[in-house]
């Protein structure tokens, strides 16, 4: 069996940067899902297709994301993840003609300049 090939910081901080992007697509498609419920039996849950798209985004992040940790630390990865957030408040702005207000603003920019503090970090 062939060995594996350690994944650069690089690529492990790409695909966690992916990670984000599939796990705002799943928040916003499990809230649509959400909206659309009829019902709150497991089954109607099973046959909202929205809701279920959501949650294997989730799944399909979750995987990526054991992927990127093999190969890097998890005190870099994991606060890049919070980059979720500033998706999911553009996306539900543009799908749920949500407001923006100087909170939202602010909070947003905490996180992106928490991240890029740490993403400057020597190893």
């Amino acid at each position: 069996m062939p060995e594996r090939r350690a994944l650069t910081r690089r690529q492990s901080v790409g695909l966690v940067f992916v990670c984000t992007l599939l796990g705002a697509a799943g928040q916003i498609l499990i809230k649509y899902g959400a909206t659309a419920l009829k019902g709150s039996s497991p089954l109607a849950m099973l046959m909202n297709l929205p809701l279920m798209a959501g949650y294997s985004l989730y799944g399909l992040m979750t995987v990526l994301f054991v992927f990127a940790l093999r190969d890097e630390e998890l005190s870099i990865l994991y606060p890049i993840i919070s980059l979720t957030y500033v998706w999911v408040m553009a996306l539900s702005m543009y799908f749920f003609h949500e407001s923006l207000n100087g909170f939202k603003v602010t909070g947003v920019l905490i996180i992106v300049l928490g991240v890029a503090v740490l993403g400057r970090s020597k190893k």
